[in-house]
């Protein structure tokens, strides 16, 4: 018999992965948050629904939670319709972006509550959620990433076992910083080249198919270039996030991270002029915009 599964977070993300565990023979309930549609879709192909935490943990065996990160994981375990309020020893797995220094302080709580908690961030992007094909970095004991592991595997093509507790959600940091990283420098490279009457067009064609081509250029440049607002869907105000949490994180270690430092402050100003909401990509129109130059209406020189 499959374990009784139940979902918080039924968003870009959650919905595929939700729509997948069902797909496989995985009984699920869900909770609705802000939108009706996902969770119809899901009652549809045969999900339940309940209305609080702490009915999905009386309802479940297993509970996934894919939000935004530490603030809202800690808002679904407490209080009198939280998780915890069932009373009820459970896998926890969470899929959220969370600040690894919270997640092992409550790794170690909840297991004096009978709780093992599994942090399992994602990495892809909403396509691969809905076909199933999605990375996972998993941190816990080995006991409870071996149960974790055949629900994962409805919607992951690839398990990578990071460690302990918490060491899962410090992987996803790093690869976030190496991805917002790249999205700095691609967007103030390109604003240098702007100012410099070399259009996006120029830029692209030297480094595509050379050795600083990779997917995540080439999803950035979908957007650059044809102006597919679905090229990286993940929101900046998201990647502040990321790179705040990865600040505290470099702090606790003690360890001086500048570049960190520099590529938060890109979002930050993303964020500050109001264009927290949009996607990743479009981090390039706004350090254009904040230095009078734009990346649409450019002559191009090549031509």
């Amino acid at each position: 018999m499959k374990e009784k599964i139940g979902f918080i977070g039924l968003g870009a993300m959650g919905s595929g992965m939700a729509a997948n565990l069902l797909a496989k023979g995985w009984p699920l309930a869900v909770v609705a948050h802000k939108k009706r549609e996902a969770v119809e879709r899901l009652r549809a192909l045969g999900a339940t629904e309940v209305t609080t935490p702490k009915e999905l943990a009386l309802a479940s065996d297993v509970i996934l939670l894919c939000v935004t990160g530490s603030e809202q994981v800690q808002q679904l375990l407490t209080g009198p319709t939280g998780i915890l309020a069932a009373g009820k020893p459970l896998l926890l797995i969470d899929c959220s972006t969370s600040n690894p220094a919270i997640t092992i302080k409550l790794a170690e709580e909840l297991s004096q509550t009978g709780i093992m908690l599994v942090d399992a961030p994602l990495a892809r992007t909403p396509k691969e959620a809905a076909e199933g094909k999605l990375d996972v970095m998993a941190g816990g004991t080995p006991e409870a990433i071996a149960r974790a592991r055949p629900i994962l595997e409805a919607f992951a093509a690839r398990i990578v076992e990071t460690g302990a507790a918490g060491t899962g959600h410090t992987m996803k940091l790093l690869n976030n910083f190496v991805s917002m990283g790249y999205s700095a420098i691609y967007s103030e490279a390109l604003m240098i080249a702007a100012k410099a009457n070399l259009t996006p067009q120029v830029f692209d064609s030297v480094l595509r198919g050379s050795r600083m081509d990779c997917g995540f250029y080439q999803a950035f440049f979908d957007f650059v270039l044809n102006r597919n607002e679905n090229a990286q869907r993940f929101a900046m105000a998201n990647a502040l996030k990321d790179m705040s949490y990865l600040a505290s994180l470099a702090q606790a270690l003690q360890a001086a991270n500048p570049i960190g430092a520099a590529v938060r402050n890109s979002f930050a100003s993303a964020v500050a002029s109001g264009r927290g909401q949009s996607f990743v990509p479009a981090l390039s129109d706004v350090i254009a915009d904040l230095n009078g130059v734009s990346l649409t209406g450019a002559r191009d020189t090549a031509g």
